[in-house]
């Protein structure tokens, strides 16, 4: 969320990755940091350590949902 918030402030479009472990903790951040609408999705935990096929496959899930989270003109 902090790195988010810090790519969010220079005007550049973010959407933050939380794992569901950890997503009320992202969603206090993002409350604390005064931008509780910061996009995010929520991603399965864990994600690290679990191999390179299990990240594709999330990735896989996630690609369009972020790219949509963006509106281009």
């Amino acid at each position: 969320m902090r790195d988010g918030y810090c790519i969010a402030k220079r005007g550049l479009p973010v959407v933050a990755l939380i794992t569901d472990d950890f997503w009320e903790q992202g969603q206090f951040m993002a409350e604390s940091i005064g931008m509780p609408d910061l996009p995010r999705l929520k991603l399965p935990h864990p994600v690290a350590g679990t191999g390179e096929n299990r990240i594709e496959a999330i990735a896989n899930t996630l690609v369009d949902k972020i790219l949509d989270s963006f509106s281009y003109e």
